[in-house]
């Protein structure tokens, strides 16, 4: 079995290295990765993946189009690369195997299953005093804590996984994915998709002002981006820094877990050694409390979706009604 992974990568320089070594080490064979215009070093830690021959390069400037450059990544995985499989990832997730290792996950979904999803597990930022994001970052969001505010830069949501497939369409994100070969399975999440979104200072006021402007202008990223205009910025992050205190409440509260599973992966791979799988009984403690959290999440996002729905046809038919008033009294 081979498994591909695509990457969409922006001036990520502090945590691209180890997301392409862990998953390279975890069970990714190849790696097929667009580099949008990175300015901080990140297109060189590129290059030297290239030059080992376990990575291909894309180069891209201009206006940012997500879904058309995982699209074209997941199709030459197909087509070029004699993948089986493909993650479609971002450089601040990592994919972790609920149980066994990432390639026993790809191997054990049924034949007849084309797509499935990995639950998003978002690590809270800390504060900095020099050490590497992993291993200041261990502590994230547990299923127990109400994240469905639309700006929140936390809500619980998944990413996909896919069999190769030349004529795939991978949405913006790696959300969703439109195939007419392949038949998905939702409750199917044998992954977590550990993300880091907020890391610093500098990159989180980085991040925030670049997808405010145009690469995806969410209400989180407009959140920041307005904070740095009114010159708040530092005070805005502080308050999503989580420190010793706010942890201590967090965990006891149950909003929070420390999870030290990429930090040790990443001192064995440090060390020479191969990631060592999670123990099944803790992947299914997790998989209740995770896909019950997501199942409400996605409930709060339709209800959402047919408010704004039902407006916009209240919207119609107030002016249908008064286009034919306006007709019966001429």
């Amino acid at each position: 079995m081979k498994l591909v992974m695509t990457l969409v990568v922006r001036d990520e320089a502090d945590v691209v290295d180890s997301q392409i070594s862990y998953h390279l080490n975890a069970g990714v064979d190849f790696v097929l990765a667009t580099d949008h215009d990175s300015q901080d070093g990140t297109t060189e830690i590129l290059e030297s993946y290239e030059r080992d021959g376990v990575l291909r390069l894309f180069r891209v400037q201009g206006e940012m189009k997500d879904g058309e450059w995982r699209t074209h990544m997941a199709r030459l995985a197909a087509t070029d690369h004699a993948a089986d499989w493909v993650i479609n990832t971002d450089a601040d997730e990592f994919w972790m195997p609920r149980a066994g290792s990432l390639e026993a996950v790809f191997r054990a979904i049924p034949e007849r299953i084309g797509i499935f999803w990995a639950l998003t597990c978002h690590f809270v930022p800390r504060p900095d005093d020099g050490a590497p994001f992993a291993e200041r970052m261990t502590a994230r969001f547990s299923a127990q804590a109400p994240l469905n505010d639309p700006t929140s830069p936390y809500r619980p949501h998944a990413k996909v996984a896919h069999r190769a497939d030349p004529d795939i369409v991978v949405w913006f994100g790696s959300h969703r994915v439109v195939s007419k070969r392949l038949a998905p399975l939702p409750g199917l999440h044998p992954a977590d998709v550990f993300h880091f979104p907020f890391r610093s200072l500098e990159q989180y006021e980085r991040k925030n002002v670049r997808r405010a402007r145009g690469d995806k202008p969410l209400g989180q990223y407009v959140k920041g981006l307005q904070a740095r205009e009114h010159g708040t910025i530092e005070d805005v992050y502080r308050q999503l820094v989580v420190e010793d205190e706010a942890l201590g409440r967090g965990v006891a509260s149950g909003a929070l877990v420390i999870d030290n599973r990429l930090r040790d992966a990443l001192h064995e791979l440090a060390g020479g050694a191969a990631v060592s799988p999670p123990k099944v009984a803790e992947a299914a403690v997790r998989f209740a409390r995770d896909e019950a959290a997501l199942r409400d999440a996605d409930l709060v996002r339709l209800v959402r979706r047919l408010d704004i729905l039902r407006t916009r046809l209240e919207t119609i038919e107030a002016r249908g009604w008064a286009r034919s008033r306006r007709r019966g009294q001429a």
